[in-house]
């Protein structure tokens, strides 16, 4: 490996995706931690948008979870501004709400990120590994999370645009070596009360000896193959769905002959479009319990005090 591999290859991975998208208003964000993955990242977009002529904008969000996070937000714009960025913000956000701080952190974090993206077709860039995207497969897989969640994060899910997933984290701390910049120590990162802190430490090296190697790459790739399966249910499921709209309501005969996979696929679109929100596996099973085993019982109460019921061969929502 040459000195200068690391950094080639973060560049390679971004400029992939810069080339799959077209952005009109020549405004690209990235999203930085302060951590080696995002710095890394932001160094190697900063050099590709001054030749692409896009404006680049650093948000640094600020969970204020420690005593000297303004500290440490305010170092990762110093360098976000030492790299060429033309707008650097520090996005400050409350963490609370259930599931616990790393779904309340997550959840503010992508609330502050999407208020803050700087025109209506610019990307937000995000830092995440092949090694994040291994961990969130795990994570889902214990969880039982369902397809959806196993299939992990996708490259580009407008406005976020994830280049670094075929990135190896090694890689990207090595670039920040290479680069003289100096990431970050997220003490939360070694903190074994969060779940995937352990995951991290404890049972991908574990998987990793078990199973001789290539263990987060193999989940990468199960990640990327159920996301191609669960796009050909999604475009089933569109169809499917359009066939049994009538105004508000669902033709249950138009639904019934369908398998449950595209079934739940339609049922989550219909719902989400209803207004539904925090949908889980059980109320979708719960709904297509209406069309595929109809006993002629009640309906289903959802999340936001909403009922999906059926009659006369129709599923409506009422709240």
């Amino acid at each position: 490996m040459t000195d200068r591999q690391p950094v080639a290859e973060v560049r390679r991975s971004v400029r992939a995706l810069l080339d799959e998208v077209r952005v009109d208003s020549g405004h690209l964000a990235v999203a930085v931690s302060g951590g080696a993955d995002s710095l890394a990242l932001a160094a190697a977009t900063a050099q590709l948008a001054d030749r692409r002529g896009l404006t680049l904008h650093g948000l640094v969000v600020d969970h204020r979870l420690q005593a000297d996070s303004a500290d440490v937000a305010a170092r990762a714009a110093k360098q976000l501004h030492g790299l060429g960025f033309a707008e650097v913000r520090v996005l400050e956000v409350d963490v609370r709400g259930p599931g616990g701080p790393e779904a309340a952190a997550r959840k503010a974090r992508y609330a502050a990120l999407r208020a803050a993206v700087p025109a209506p077709d610019a990307l937000v860039l995000l830092g995440h590994t092949r090694d994040d995207q291994a961990e969130t497969v795990l994570l889902g897989l214990g969880r039982g999370s369902g397809p959806r969640s196993i299939a992990g994060m996708r490259r580009l899910d407008p406005p976020w645009g994830r280049p670094l997933l075929d990135v190896p984290r090694s890689v990207t701390a090595a670039a920040c070596v290479e680069l003289g910049l100096d990431p970050w120590q997220d003490p939360h990162n070694a903190d074994p009360a969060y779940a995937r802190v352990r995951l991290r430490r404890e049972v991908l090296p574990l998987l990793e000896g078990v199973l001789q190697g290539g263990v987060a790459a193999a989940l990468a790739r199960t990640a990327a193959q159920l996301r191609e399966d669960a796009e050909a249910l999604d475009v089933l499921a569109d169809r499917v769905l359009a066939r049994a709209r009538s105004g508000a309501a669902l033709e249950v005969p138009e639904l019934s002959a369908e398998p449950p996979a595209v079934r739940r696929r339609v049922l989550r679109r219909w719902l989400l479009g209803a207004g539904v929100a925090e949908l889980t596996d059980a109320h979708l099973r719960a709904a297509d319990a209406l069309i595929g085993e109809w006993r002629g019982q009640g309906g289903v109460w959802l999340p936001g005090g909403l009922e999906v019921s059926r009659a006369r061969g129709r599923l409506t929502v009422s709240g």
